[in-house]
């Protein structure tokens, strides 16, 4: 079983950056994905950004450039960095982790949330 608690969420105004962060306990395998998912109101999940564990990264276009994710596999623990934040950044934002089995089924585990809020 493994369970995610995160960090760092807040209000910041428009231009700023936050930090959030992520600790998992429990057993993380080095196949796992790690990353950030985020949810405005009325709109769905989706995803914000992803990690490997040897490193391999992925974005949404929207975060591009402006997001930074990071993985300390010792540690398990993810973190975002996130610069040029814009009102549309205001979500609240999810830790998950992704783990697939070679029975090809996935299992994903999710924190508790955090709220970003972007305003003036």
């Amino acid at each position: 079983q493994v369970q995610l608690v995160e960090s760092g969420g807040g209000l910041v105004q428009p231009g700023g950056s936050l930090r959030l962060s992520c600790t998992a306990s429990g057993s993380i395998f080095s196949s796992d994905v790690m990353g950030w998912y985020r949810q405005a109101p009325g709109k769905e999940r989706e995803l914000a950004a992803s990690i490997f564990s040897g490193g391999l990264t992925n974005y949404a276009d929207s975060v591009k450039g402006r997001f930074t994710i990071s993985r300390d596999t010792a540690r398990n623990t993810v973190s975002l960095q996130m610069n040029s934040l814009k009102p549309e950044d205001t979500a609240v934002y999810l830790c998950n982790v992704r783990r697939l089995y070679r029975d090809a089924t996935v299992e994903n585990y999710w924190g508790q949330g955090t709220q970003v809020t972007v305003s003036s």
